[in-house]
């Protein structure tokens, strides 16, 4: 469960185990870390803020264990752990045997032979990006410093839209505002839309899912690179870490497929001495290279598998059909709280990419 190149990102620990924590190693040394503002991004990601999220309450504050001095990084390699104090383990004791649909229980048991622990999902579990959100909130502090900043919104649940952003001219002041809400949205009506559908999935015993929209304005052009290096590849590559998440795509995306040549192309010129494009179908990446505009991608997150709902699956060791009914507290929709996870793993790649 480790991550990077010149910053190296390790993700540790269970949903239902004593602690759950990470290790970034190649942060540079002397950098000043804001807690309060760390604990602002906790609180985004954290659990049992209202109906729309589990019941599950985790104060998810972070025990900083090294490489941190004072309120400064020592150069070492940084490590917090994070308690788990609010576990129902009972909740899980139907799951040994008998995997939950759309979820990762018969994967790891084929893949651990049945050693995994199932309680909460295990190190599958959502529970994971606790972490993560701590690691890019450290990150993306230091980018802010760097003239960088990332946000994001949610751009759609279910159907029910926001409105997305402006391809070649979103500020940091929307992106700073958006990055201080539980349930990011452009415009606030289309919060209320989306809570109605995450509620009426809720009171009938099912989940929705739905799409987060990230940018990161004040990225330099020029880093990245091809194949492997390419930006697109590394953000991907950590954003598909978080579960639940089943698609991205960088600028127009899939549109592009629609589009002509003639469309897709995002035109240049001279903005006094800065080359900008007129249009930015490109997500601000060209070859796996960074233009210089806004980074804007789009991460698909399907409804939540944990649902109230009886459904058919198999006992594994009795080798047999069965049904199956899950108990415990889940989110009828996760795309909210999967906000701030998208935009720290953005905030990491970005950091890792300028290192």
């Amino acid at each position: 469960m480790s991550w990077g190149t010149r910053l190296n990102l390790t993700i540790f620990g269970e949903s239902h185990g004593p602690a759950i924590g990470v290790v970034l190693e190649g942060l540079p040394a002397g950098e000043e870390i804001d807690m309060e503002g760390i604990l602002a991004q906790m609180a985004r990601r954290a659990p049992g803020h209202d109906r729309s999220a589990t019941s599950r309450k985790e104060s998810d504050e972070p025990k900083i264990l090294s490489g941190m001095l004072g309120n400064k990084t020592t150069g070492a390699p940084l490590c917090a752990v994070i308690a788990n104090t609010n576990t129902h383990s009972s909740d899980y004791d139907n799951l040994q045997n008998i995997p939950r649909p759309g979820h990762a229980d018969y994967t790891a048991f084929l893949r651990y032979r049945g050693f995994q622990d199932v309680r909460g999902g295990g190190h599958f579990s959502g529970r994971l990006t606790a972490p993560l959100v701590f690691a890019g909130a450290v990150c993306r502090q230091i980018l802010k410093r760097r003239g960088v900043t990332v946000g994001s919104h949610v751009l759609s649940v279910h159907g029910k839209t926001d409105t997305p952003f402006d391809p070649v001219n979103v500020s940091a002041e929307l992106l700073d505002s958006l990055s201080s809400k539980y349930f990011p949205t452009v415009d606030p009506l289309a919060e209320s839309a989306m809570r109605e559908e995450i509620e009426a999935a809720r009171l009938s015993l099912d989940s929705v899912g739905g799409v987060v929209e990230c940018a990161a304005v004040g990225v330099p052009g020029g880093f990245g690179g091809p194949l492997s290096e390419g930006v697109e590849s590394s953000i991907a590559s950590l954003v598909f870490g978080i579960p639940a998440c089943k698609g991205i795509e960088f600028g127009a995306g899939f549109r592009c497929a629609e589009m002509f040549g003639s469309e897709n192309n995002d035109p240049f010129y001279y903005d006094g001495d800065t080359v900008k494009t007129r249009t930015n179908n490109s997500g601000g990446i060209l070859g796996g290279i960074t233009d210089g505009m806004p980074m804007i991608f789009r991460a698909a997150f399907k409804p939540t598998p944990s649902i109230a709902r009886e459904q058919e699956s198999v006992d594994l060791a009795a080798k047999k059909n069965t049904t199956l009914t899950v108990h415990g507290r889940h989110d009828p929709c996760i795309v909210p709280r999967a906000a701030v996870a998208v935009e720290s793993a953005a905030a990491v790649a970005i950091l890792d990419l300028l290192l």
